[in-house]
């Protein structure tokens, strides 16, 4: 798995201009699947996403998790993270996972981080359009294959 992980004051998704998903403060995350993916991965993204300390304690250090500050998640699929720029100028997307396999591991991933926090989602597939106010920035990669 390919996870952006953005820590945000707000964001939300709109399909044929009509919110489906909005949080206020806490992460959006951009979430590509591969087609080597496993239930390993998707454990460890979960693991890493609650946990990480990456908002602000009483101090100003990076130092708190999205669990410890009631934050909410917002979850958008996106195969474009697993896009191939070697050759051309045309990105391939050989690596990205099957829309039957990413559509289901996204939301198993989305169900298993939905037991921590609370998940808001776009539309598996659709066209979107995302907004957000990015916190800092604080923008992180994930790939569950560099570990």
């Amino acid at each position: 798995m390919r996870i952006i992980i953005q820590r945000v004051t707000e964001a939300s998704v709109s399909i044929d201009g009509k919110v489906a998903g909005a949080i206020g403060q806490g992460l959006l995350l951009l979430v590509g699947v591969g087609d080597l993916d496993t239930a390993e991965d998707l454990a460890y993204a979960v693991r890493k996403i609650v946990n990480m300390r990456i908002f602000s304690d009483d101090n100003g250090k990076m130092n708190l998790s999205v669990q410890d500050i009631k934050g909410k998640i917002l979850s958008i699929s996106q195969f474009t993270l697993f896009a191939d720029t070697k050759k051309g100028n045309r990105p391939a997307f050989t690596e990205a996972a099957h829309p039957d396999m990413a559509s289901q591991f996204y939301d198993q991933f989305n169900q298993e981080l939905a037991q921590f926090v609370t998940v808001q989602t776009g539309v598996f597939g659709a066209d979107m359009q995302v907004s957000l106010v990015n916190d800092g920035p604080v923008t992180i990669n994930l790939d569950t294959k560099v570990r």
